[in-house]
């Protein structure tokens, strides 16, 4: 049994709860008995887990380097930041323009678009959507 003393708007109280079964509570209010009805805590509300496809290997294409296609990584848009791919805009062959948005990269759960740093035509696309990259992984080459 827990007993507390309580001063409302000056009235003073002496409560002993007594028991407390199935939210209904036996409380003890200045001598008097009551039942009181609790109400029930509200169930956590269970977040829902997102699963994003993991990006399959495909069969070797043109946006892939091979041992005999090399690519010059020094014309790379590189990941400013760890992150995942969420979008590609270009694919091989496209011009693009000095500060078009080439790829989109989640980081911190924050969309950033990557732009190029120059004019040019897309030679390699070196990722794929759904991707995770590191800091300064090449992802696209402008040349």
């Amino acid at each position: 049994m827990k007993e507390y003393k309580y001063t409302i708007n000056g009235n003073k109280y002496e409560v002993a709860i007594n028991s407390i079964n199935d939210n209904i509570a036996n409380v003890v209010v200045n001598g008097e008995e009551y039942e009181v009805q609790m109400e029930k805590e509200p169930e956590p509300v269970k977040k829902k887990v997102v699963v994003r496809p993991v990006a399959q290997p495909e069969a070797e294409t043109a946006s892939a380097p091979t041992s005999t296609n090399k690519v010059d990584l020094n014309n790379a848009v590189k990941s400013p930041l760890p992150g995942v791919i969420t979008e590609i805009k270009v694919k091989v062959g496209d011009e693009v323009k000095a500060g078009d948005t080439v790829v989109v990269l989640e980081a911190m759960k924050m969309a950033n678009n990557l732009d190029a740093e120059k004019s040019g035509k897309v030679t390699a696309v070196l990722v794929k959507e759904g991707e995770s990259v590191m800091e300064d992984t090449p992802l696209i080459v402008i040349e």
